[in-house]
C-alpha cells in the first residue's frame, strides 16, 4: 500500500497573518522507508499530519492506495489509521491504565506474551521487567510515571503489536539515551522490512529534503544518491548552527 500526496497545501491563521505551512506538495512516496529531512519550521510534522489524516489540507488531497483519505469524515480516517497504520511520536498519547494496556489498545486480544515479544523485537525488555511490575507497571494519563524514553518504547510496542502495513515515526527516538536509540534504530530496521516507513530521521538515504523559504515550505526535492543526502545532511547541520 502506498501513500501519495497531490498538490498538497496547508494555510492557517496566526492572528491577523495567514501563514503557509506546506505548498503545492506532489510526492508519490515509494515502498520502502522515505525520510523527511529539513530545518525547523520546513513543514515536516505538517507534511505527516496531512500523510496520517490527522489534519486535512487546505488544497489538495492524499491517497492511501485508492483511498482519498482527505474526503473521509473524522471517524472514516481513524478507521484507516487503525487499520493500516501505526505511529511513534516525539511526544506520545498514553492512557491512564498499564503497559500492557497501553501496548494492546490497538490489538485488545493481544496475550502479555505478545506484548513481551513486541519489547523484545526492540531489544528493550529487560528495560521494561526492571519496572516494578514489569509490563503491568501503572501508568496514570499521558504516560505520567514513566520517564519520556520509557514512554517512546511503549509507543513503539504499541506501534509494533498493531503489526501495521505503513509506520508514520515523527522524532521517535528523540527522548531515548543514545544507547537505547541505536537499539531500537537496529531493530527498527529489520521490523519495518516489508512495510512502508515515513520518519523524520533516516536510517537509510535521505528520500526527501524539505526547504523552507520565507517561513514556509515551498521547495522539495528528491535526494537519490548517498552524495546528495549527505549534502543535505550537512547543510541541514549547518543551517542549525552547529
Amino acid at each position: 500500500m502506498t501513500i501519495r500526496a497531490e498538490n498538497l497545501t496547508k494555510r492557517y491563521r496566526q492572528g491577523e497573518k495567514e501563514v503557509v505551512a506546506l505548498l503545492s506538495f506532489t510526492y508519490a512516496f515509494p515502498p520502502g522507508a522515505t525520510a523527511v529531512v529539513g530545518p525547523s519550521g520546513s513543514g515536516k510534522t505538517t507534511l505527516l499530519n496531512l500523510l496520517a489524516g490527522f489534519d486535512l489540507p487546505t488544497e489538495g488531497g492524499v491517497y492511501l492506495g485508492d483511498i482519498p483519505l482527505h474526503a473521509l469524515s473524522e471517524d472514516e480516517r481513524a478507521g484507516v489509521r487503525l487499520r493500516h497504520m501505526g505511529f511513534v511520536f516525539q511526544q506520545n498519547f498514553l492512557f491512564a491504565g498499564t503497559i500492557a494496556e497501553n501496548v494492546k489498545s490497538p490489538r485488545p486480544d493481544a496475550t502479555d506474551e505478545e506484548i513481551r515479544q513486541a519489547f523484545r523485537d526492540l531489544d528493550c525488555l529487560d528495560l521494561i521487567e526492571d519496572l516494578p511490575a514489569g509490563i503491568h507497571t501503572p501508568c496514570s494519563e499521558k504516560g505520567r510515571g514513566l520517564s519520556m524514553g520509557q514512554q517512546q518504547l511503549v509507543a513503539f510496542a504499541r506501534a509494533l503489536l498493531a503489526d501495521p502495513r505503513i509506520l508514520i515515526l515523527d522524532e521517535a527516538t528523540s527522548a531515548l539515551d543514545p544507547d537505547s536509540e541505536a537499539i531500537v534504530n537496529a531493530n527498527i530496521r529489520k521490523i519495518a522490512r516489508g512495510r512502508d516507513r515515513l520518519d523524520q530521521l533516516g536510517f537509510q538515504s535521505i528520500e526527501l529534503w524539505l526547504s523552507q523559504g520565507k517561513g514556509s515550505c515551498r521547495r522539495w526535492r528528491k535526494c537519490q544518491a548517498p552524495a546528495a543526502a549527505e549534502a543535505a545532511l550537512t547543510r541541514l547541520w549547518n543551517a542549525c548552527g552547529s
